[in-house]
């Protein structure tokens, strides 16, 4: 496994993987890996012939200074991880090295990004265009790996590759879970033991709103029903609960079957802030 600390060093590596004809699968991370990551790490052993992981903690996607501060930061443990998985390299650039200077460019994903993530986190989504803009030009992948559970996200990303006509496919992974269902996040390890236990609200509210649906009831009746479930919880603060189409985000006042659609849930547990999604059509 080689490490590189900036693109002119990945350059070389780039150039003999083109001249040999070799694919590169690329899975970009902010680190304080987990299973989800091993699994988006997997999906590109198994379909390119070489996998690049990044690990960077984008300043500029945070709309909180201490969330940013208080990310986990597990860099020689990121990497045992990843040298066990048999990841060929590992692009781990200072900030300085990515941001010689605070960049001026904006991005608008017009309504996209006006609602749930965007309407809670004002400039995060201008601050994730940035920052893969900028990894796909350093790395130039042929395929780039993302989790499903970051849902608007990938509407964003696929948005940024069409736009700007990255030359590249996305490949995205269901959401990775634990056995009681909570989804995979780099947060879960900043919950207590108490906050862990009451972050099953999340995966369970979906999951009880997904059958009601499934059961022709009302969509708004069922998602005040899941409101009054987060306020009756001390440890949780709700953001929203929205039923929306998963590729526009365009939000939904009913549930119709056929047209895809998707439940996604944000919600403070303590002070830690999780999100999560269901797919209820595909």
């Amino acid at each position: 496994m080689q490490v590189f600390k900036s693109g002119t060093e990945w350059q070389k590596s780039w150039l003999q993987a083109l001249k040999t004809n070799k694919t590169i699968g690329f899975v970009p991370t902010m680190g304080a890996l987990h299973k989800g990551h091993l699994e988006l790490i997997r999906a590109s052993k198994k379909s390119t012939d070489l996998t690049v992981v990044s690990i960077f903690v984008n300043p500029i996607q945070f709309t909180n200074q201490e969330d940013f501060e208080k990310y986990p930061v597990l860099t020689s443990q990121d990497l045992e991880l990843l040298q066990k998985e048999k990841v060929d390299f590992v692009f781990l650039p200072s900030q300085e090295s990515i941001y010689p200077e605070k960049p001026i460019l904006n991005f608008n994903f017009g309504n996209l990004e006006r609602v749930l993530e965007g309407e809670f986190r004002p400039g995060h989504f201008s601050g994730v265009g940035i920052i893969v803009s900028k990894l796909f030009n350093i790395i130039r992948p042929n395929i780039a790996f993302f989790g499903q559970k970051d849902l608007q996200q990938v509407a964003i990303i696929k948005k940024v590759v069409q736009d700007l006509s990255f030359p590249l496919k996305l490949h995205i992974v269901p959401t990775i879970r634990e056995k009681d269902g909570l989804a995979l996040s780099s947060r879960n390890m900043r919950l207590s033991v108490q906050e862990r236990e009451k972050a099953l609200i999340l995966y369970n509210s979906l999951e009880f709103a997904k059958n009601e649906l499934l059961t022709n009831k009302d969509w708004l009746a069922v998602r005040k029903q899941m409101m009054l479930s987060f306020e009756a919880e001390p440890l949780a603060k709700l953001e929203y609960f929205e039923l929306v189409h998963p590729e526009t985000f365009q939000v939904f006042e009913e549930f119709e079957r056929g047209k895809k659609s998707s439940i996604c849930v944000a919600s403070f547990i303590g002070n830690i802030r999780l999100i999560d999604n269901l797919p209820i059509i595909p």
